[in-house]
């Protein structure tokens, strides 16, 4: 009997509670989980669950113990069912637990991240807005001790763009390195890379462009070859904007994914869709289409002197689509390039700058050429406008109460040429009004032999 009893304690145990006997326990403990026969692996997930959320799943029996209790069992197999209740309900209580410190902890892992990434960008950036700032200044003054002006245009030029650029290297570095911000920056590389990289190409296209114009000076005499030279400047410094700027919004909408599938589907379908728009841009394409025509064959250049549409004026500004002329009296013209191509035109300076003009004289047919001739020679030898080329008194013409004095002369632009005929013209009325009053032309009456004798 001895014998049975230390093989078997615990049928032992549980016949002396059958007894009657109760022994004070609480629910959900390992030991009245251990003490149940047949329910070892009980035990091992009770134990499994306080290892993991010791203190919940504790906390949660001795709760449960002080609000209910345990009522006493005359049965191991009631019993063991309460114990399997407790330790379910002790697991769910974990699970909860668990579940929640989860979260918590992921949630604490989002707010770290941000934070994080902010903070390496940040120093990314003050340190690229540094360095830009020290190499600028270096660059400044390596500028301003040269006699060219070259150099300036191109560090003005370069200074906002090269900023940009490299704080977003800055931002590349610290991406490789920070995997927080390494998820932040692929979403935004795509769409920010080429507008840095189309700006970058704009400023050095613009700069070279504006610096190589400071060596086609117009202000010379002779400016043909220079005005040439600018307006070639200026038409492509128009035509290569224009590309990189449509190729650079290209790249960047293509960086949108709904906007590439709506681009695919549009080529797909650019059968009809083409001659649509091509019908509604019509205006607009003819005037670009022009622009380029213009820069190669170059009908007008800058500065040149035109007359279109009975005004007279300067070709002051070529745009791709349209070309602003300048009224001798301050008015601007704006004019499609188209018309230069279809209408005829007057050009003055289409070969040289150089001009020809001319002052009429209507005097008497009795006025004698001599003195009028000296006369001129000495005015237009005189006036600082006068280039030195041509001076010729010519009567180009008679009739029966006047004749036609042409006073041709020259000048080196249309603006001094102007101003020259307007003072010999002055200065010659002023000359014959004082010394040669008799020949002014006059209208001559002749009388016949019946209106004298009635007289």
């Amino acid at each position: 009997m001895h014998a049975v009893r230390a093989a078997h304690p615990i049928q032992t145990e549980s016949a002396r509670y059958r007894r009657g006997g109760n022994r004070p326990r609480e629910k959900g403990s390992l030991e009245t989980i251990e003490a149940l026969p047949g329910r070892s692996h009980y035990a091992a997930d009770a134990s499994r669950w306080q290892l993991r959320f010791g203190l919940a799943a504790d906390g949660a029996s001795r709760q449960k113990s002080q609000s209910k209790t345990w009522p006493a069992r005359n049965t191991c197999a009631g019993t063991a069912l309460t114990d399997r209740d407790a330790s379910r309900e002790a697991g769910a209580i974990g699970s909860i637990t668990g579940s929640i410190e989860t979260t918590v902890e992921q949630g604490a892992g989002l707010l770290a991240d941000p934070l994080h990434a902010a903070l390496a960008a940040g120093i990314a950036v003050a340190a690229a807005l540094g360095l830009h700032a020290l190499l600028f200044f270096l660059l400044r003054r390596i500028a301003r001790r040269t006699d060219q002006s070259s150099d300036d245009i191109v560090v003005r030029h370069l200074y906002r763009p090269t900023r940009l650029a490299i704080v977003v290297l800055a931002l590349m570095g610290a991406a490789r390195y920070v995997p927080e911000l390494r998820e932040v920056w692929a979403d935004i590389a795509t769409f920010v890379l080429p507008a840095v990289v189309g700006w970058m190409v704009l400023a050095v296209v613009r700069a070279l462009v504006e610096a190589a114009k400071l060596k086609a000076d117009i202000s010379v005499a002779d400016n043909l070859k220079a005005r040439r030279k600018r307006t070639k400047l200026t038409m492509f410094s128009r035509i290569a904007t224009f590309i990189i700027v449509f190729v650079t919004v290209g790249l960047m909408l293509l960086a949108i994914p709904g906007v590439r599938d709506i681009g695919l589907t549009l080529v797909a379908s650019a059968g009809l869709a083409g001659l649509a728009v091509g019908a509604a841009a019509q205006p607009a394409l003819k005037s670009l289409i022009a622009g380029v025509q213009m820069a190669l064959t170059e009908p007008i250049n800058i500065d040149d002197a035109v007359v279109l549409e009975g005004e007279w004026g300067w070709i002051e500004d070529i745009r791709t689509t349209y070309v602003v002329v300048k009224i001798w009296d301050e008015r601007r013209m704006v004019v499609p390039t188209s018309y230069f191509l279809e209408k005829p035109f007057q050009n003055w300076t289409k070969q040289t700058a150089n001009l020809l003009g001319t002052v009429f004289l209507h005097l008497d047919p009795k006025a004698n050429i001599g003195p009028i001739r000296e006369e001129f020679y000495r005015q237009v030898e005189a006036n600082e406008r006068w280039d030195g080329r041509v001076k010729v008194v010519q009567v180009t013409d008679t009739t029966r109460d006047s004749k036609e004095v042409r006073l041709l002369m020259s000048a080196k632009n249309s603006p001094t040429l102007f101003d020259l005929r307007c003072d010999i013209r002055e200065g010659m009325m002023e000359w014959l009004a004082d010394n040669r009053p008799q020949d002014f032309a006059k209208l001559r009456l002749v009388e016949t032999n019946e209106e004298a004798e009635s007289a």
